[in-house]
């Protein structure tokens, strides 16, 4: 679908910054946090800049700021407390979830306050803490926007007194197709029409079978409530999105893995430049995958699954040895081992990834899953889409493809180590871009806003959540 070509402004979060990370001639000038001082005209600049922070998706938290120069201590704690919004984020990402391993940055605030105040720039370092890239800045305009009613975007799909039934003739129904295309349900609106015809109403069916909603077609209450975000809901997602972008490195390595969990897909990245998109398959929000950096460091070519215990518990026990066999399992030492083969639940190949939550990506025989719009399906590890040939793509791209293929040949597990590790990120971003450049806002699967928004001010979202059904055994 169109969201390859569409997504990766944030599926990569490709950032540049400057100042964030600039620290490094400060003892040379003899310039420190505690002989710098501020002056009117800095301090004038540090208010300023707090009372834009609406730019930012600040405008909900409070940044204290002297009303004079005289305490020169408690300004520096005020610009260091806003610059740690700014530069890392406002909230710890590592606080707001079970596990998060994602590299954060880590400029040196103290050195940059300090060289700032030196030069008299301290407006110009507060701006260059953020992400210093377009996908930032369009998520900036369209915040601000919702703050001031005459620019908003387009009006939200107004309600009826009657639901929507199929075959009908409305004037929204250009409105509610836009929405369905943007959140995937939908390939494309239907021309100069005002009918709700046959696609729309399967999309529709789809939409409401992900949200546990009956699958009737018909565009009610609930059906509209999901298509018809409103201003302050679009306005609290967009802060997030902000927020999760300030969390990530600015220089992010140049060959790289990025999942976005929220909308499963995955962006590989070489050498600064996109190479690769395409779905995966992500944990349920009852097994979420969780938010890390972990890099792959082998491929596994026709790889065994040992069952984890609690897979085995709930859902493979008193299953019986018929199940076992026609599934190629058997038991070792006390484990559920699925053996090499088509119906391994790995699929044919396995990229091995360093970290203790034995969480990777793998290959898969339940192919059907790719082509459904919320992906969020599996127990936690990440299923990507055609993972054969994005082996051979790695492979290749690393120099390994001969022994690749020797290891795929043999029919049995085998270890292909890569030569550099490449490194994942598992992320989680809510709003995409459309192809007009346009903030998409999309579904939060894992309701992972929520403790975020909270963070910055905003109230809980009551939207519905997803329901996704149909995972199988597999990781």
């Amino acid at each position: 679908m169109r969201y390859g070509m569409i997504a990766c402004s944030l599926l990569a979060l490709s950032f540049s910054l400057s100042g964030c990370n600039s620290s490094s001639n400060s003892s040379q000038s003899g310039v420190t946090a505690e002989n710098a001082r501020w002056t009117d005209a800095t301090a004038k600049q540090l208010r300023k800049a707090i009372d834009r922070r609406a730019a930012h998706g600040l405008d909900r938290m409070r940044f204290e700021v002297p009303s004079n120069t005289e305490d020169q201590a408690a300004l520096t704690q005020s610009a260091l407390g806003y610059a740690a919004a700014l530069a890392r984020g406002a909230s710890d990402p590592a606080k707001l979830s079970d596990i998060y391993t994602i590299p954060r940055p880590d400029p040196n605030l103290k050195t940059g306050l300090a060289e700032a105040l030196a030069k008299g720039k301290v407006d110009d370092w507060l701006s260059g803490l953020v992400p210093q890239d377009d996908t930032y800045r369009a998520l900036s305009k369209a915040y601000l926007a919702l703050r001031k009613p005459g620019d908003a975007p387009a009006a939200a799909i107004p309600d009826a007194p009657k639901p929507l039934n199929p075959g009908a003739n409305d004037p929204r129904i250009p409105a509610i197709a836009r929405q369905l295309v943007a959140s995937d349900y939908l390939e494309r609106p239907p021309a100069q029409s005002e009918t709700y015809g046959p696609d729309m109403v399967n999309a529709v069916r789809r939409m409401q079978a992900d949200y546990g909603i009956k699958p009737d077609g018909v565009i009610g209450k609930e059906a509209l409530e999901i298509l018809n975000l409103s201003d302050s809901d679009r306005a609290r997602t967009l802060a997030v999105a902000m927020e999760r972008m300030r969390w990530l490195d600015r220089n992010p390595p140049a060959t790289r893995i990025d999942v976005n969990l929220a909308s499963a897909r995955l962006a590989y990245w070489r050498d600064g430049k996109l190479a690769d998109t395409r779905k995966v398959v992500v944990g349920k929000p009852e097994t979420e995958t969780p938010q890390l950096g972990s890099p792959i460091y082998r491929h596994v070519a026709n790889p065994t699954w040992t069952v984890p215990r609690s897979i085995q518990s709930k859902e493979i026990a008193g299953k019986g040895s018929a199940y076992l066999r026609r599934n190629n399992m058997m038991w070792e030492d006390g484990w559920i081992v699925q053996k090499p083969g088509p119906k391994n639940s790995l699929g044919l190949v396995k990229f091995d990834m360093q970290n203790e939550h034995q969480i990777y990506l793998h290959d898969t025989p339940a192919k059907q899953l790719f082509s459904e719009v919320q992906r969020q399906r599996s127990h936690g590890c990440v299923r990507v889409e055609d993972a054969l040939g994005f082996a051979a793509m790695l492979a290749r791209d690393e120099g390994i493809s001969t022994e690749w293929e020797k290891a795929r040949a043999m029919g049995k597990e085998s270890f292909v180590p890569l030569p550099k590790a490449i490194p994942v990120r598992l992320t989680y971003q809510t709003v995409l871009f459309d192809e007009a450049g346009e903030p998409v806002i999309r579904a939060d699967p894992y309701g992972w806003n929520d403790r975020v928004s909270a963070a910055l001010g905003f109230p809980a979202s009551e939207g519905h959540r997803l329901r996704p059904s149909g995972s199988d055994v597999g990781p």
